[in-house]
């Protein structure tokens, strides 16, 4: 693939001024409106903001690669714009942006833009060529130096003639990620390929991007691998390196600074790895962070069970009320609860998978079927779910257990390994999950489960209240961080036992930051810059289907008043939600489930007035801007 076939000079437009990312990329999509290649100017402009809006796009070196893939495009095209005077902007490594490349794909061109990126990365990562890219008098001659580029690339030979690359194996491997598995995971490997061309050495690297993996290291690649680079800002499975020398590092360090990677990597001064950073490290934070991170991997997995087995029991519920037909809403009322009844197995099944690879996939979703059940030695009658903490010890349990299963039978003999593997730690695995939770966890969280739902259904006047305003501030604390997941989760839980007026708390906390930010910027439009009060539609959109982290860019930019101002529009909320007595049977949807839900109108009371409270907030905690 070559970029020079796809940009043209009439795309092209140098030394502009720009006043915001978003003004730069507009001037870009009307370069591309030019050409025939949109088909409607407006969409196109729309995806690319709400990609911009995900972040990511800066990738450092004053270059910025925005992209969507767009039903209003129909070819591959790109466009290309410089910047005089530079950009300030929020970018990895803190300079202005003065060079911006745009990808238009189209929706049905699977990973085509992503290889166009990996392409991109490639080319850019020379500081120098960029320098002259940025000099060119015309865009005639930009593309030209693009194609000269490309065309001397083209004839050199490829990098494994590098010394040492007779070998057999690699001397170093690399893997890369990033959160969009786009720009920064390619510049990354690219950036430690051309270190280690440098450097004579021969490297290997994985990338993790959205288009999946390529150049997959193979179990003999690492086996002979002096050391791995591991430059990523997402988890990725680690256990195959578990024994190897070990460099850790985030894929903007990669791409900022290669050679130091490299330089530790080579020193011998590496940490061996042993199953974890943290362990690795000796770092009670770094473990606290990698903990969360399997937690989280297991919350992830479970809660599209949660949403959809929700809005299955809400579409039943609806269904009642129009008088439909027993069996379908038998139907409907079945498979939501069965839904439900999966959440704990796939919770704990993933906490233990995220902690020891496949093997403890098998005990972590026991664990968690024997929580969920609750059962114990005594008769089934006497059973009681341990619920949402019998299954996370459980997960973690197993994928624990498995580990040390495997430390253990570490010297067992490379012809034997198949009856480790098939046997040994799926048995003994089992059979102290099944022991941990009828013994040991089962019985007791059980009774204190039984005593905390009874204390929750008889909890009413104030304490009730309390417990709204408390769920709803939680969900505009951190804008989809571990505060509001853990508001989130517990309102799904609450879900689960038939409790719809937490969970209708939780939904108008979550719903008010976006809702009263988009308000706000059509009120006090002095107080936002131009490029905020752009995205007031869009954020509006996002609130009303209780998406709360459109407010998030606001609250990076501001936070000492927009974070005031969100959480107590989203407290307020919370109580009044209690207060009128509403409930909500499913835990997404925002106003779209307002006719499934316990009196609607106290619902969008509550919801006005929040919004209201966060929009005066702001409107006097911020100061108009200077112009």
């Amino acid at each position: 693939m070559r970029i020079a076939n796809y940009l043209r000079p009439d795309c092209v437009a140098l030394r502009q001024r720009a006043d915001s990312l978003t003004g730069a990329v507009q001037q870009m999509v009307t370069l591309l409106d030019g050409t025939d290649n949109l088909t409607d100017t407006a969409v196109f402009a729309a995806d690319v903001r709400a990609r911009l809006a995900l972040g990511g796009v800066c990738v450092g070196n004053g270059l910025a690669i925005p992209h969507a893939k767009s039903t209003a495009v129909r070819q591959l095209q790109l466009a290309a714009l410089t910047l005089d005077p530079p950009l300030p902007c929020d970018t990895p490594d803190g300079k202005p942006l003065d060079l911006l490349v745009m990808i238009a794909a189209p929706a049905e061109a699977n990973d085509l833009h992503v290889q166009v990126l990996a392409e991109l990365a490639t080319l850019f990562l020379d500081t120098d060529f960029c320098a002259h890219l940025r000099e060119s008098e015309t865009p005639e001659a930009f593309c030209r130096a693009i194609s000269a580029r490309e065309e001397q690339d083209a004839q050199e030979p490829p990098s494994d003639a590098a010394p040492g690359a007779a070998e057999p194996g690699y001397q170093l491997l690399a893997v890369t990620a990033c959160p969009t598995g786009i720009a920064h995971t390619y510049l990354a490997a690219e950036a430690l390929q051309q270190a280690a061309q440098a450097r004579g050495l021969t490297l290997k690297v994985e990338t993790n991007g959205a288009a999946g993996v390529n150049d997959e290291l193979t179990e003999d690649e690492i086996q002979a691998a002096e050391c791995v680079i591991v430059a990523v800002d997402r988890s990725i499975p680690l256990a195959r390196f578990v024994g190897k020398r070990l460099v850790y590092s985030s894929a903007g360090d990669a791409v900022r600074d290669a050679d130091r990677l490299l330089e530790k990597a080579v020193s011998g001064k590496a940490p061996v790895y042993r199953g974890g950073h943290a362990f690795r490290t000796s770092d009670w934070k770094e473990l606290g962070r990698e903990y969360y991170g399997h937690l989280m991997s297991g919350i992830s997995h479970m809660l599209p069970f949660v949403v959809a087995g929700g809005i299955v029991t809400a579409f039943s519920i609806l269904l009642q009320h129009t008088g439909a037909p027993s069996k379908w809403i038998m139907l409907m009322t079945n498979v939501g609860k069965s839904s439900f009844a999966m959440m704990y197995p796939v919770l704990a099944a993933f906490i233990a998978y995220s902690i020891a690879d496949r093997p403890g996939f098998m005990p972590g979703l026991m664990g968690g079927y024997l929580a969920q059940m609750g059962t114990t030695t005594a008769t089934q009658l006497s059973w009681i779910s341990s619920g949402f903490w019998g299954t996370i010890i459980a997960g973690f349990a197993a994928g624990l257990v498995v580990q040390l299963l495997n430390h253990l039978f570490r010297r067992v003999p490379p012809e034997l390994d198949h009856i480790k593997t098939g046997l040994l730690v799926p048995l003994l695995s089992l059979l102290f999950i099944g022991v941990l939770m009828l013994l040991v966890i089962n019985p007791p969280l059980g009774h204190f489960n039984r005593w905390m739902s009874i204390k929750l259904s008889t909890m009413q006047g104030g304490s009730r209240l309390v417990l709204g305003t408390l769920l709803g501030g939680m969900m505009a604390t951190d804008y989809g961080g571990p505060i509001n997941k853990a508001a989130y989760v517990s309102g799904t839980l609450a879900l689960v036992d038939l409790q719809y007026d937490l969970m209708a708390a939780v939904m108008a906390g979550g719903m008010i930051p976006p809702l009263g930010i988009a308000l706000a910027c059509l009120l006090f439009p002095t107080r936002f810059t131009s490029t905020e009060r752009r995205s007031a539609p869009q954020t509006l959109l996002m609130g009303a289907t209780f998406v709360t982290e459109g407010a998030l860019p606001f609250a990076l930019r501001d936070p000492l008043r927009v974070s005031p101002a969100c959480i107590a529009g989203s407290a307020l909320a919370g109580f009044i939600t209690i207060l009128l007595g509403c409930g909500c049977p499913a835990p997404h949807g925002g106003l779209f489930l307002l006719p499934v839900m316990e009196n609607p109108p106290g619902f969008l009371i509550a919801l006005a007035v929040g919004t209201l409270t966060t929009t005066l907030l702001l409107g006097m905690l911020k100061k108009p801007l200077k112009h």
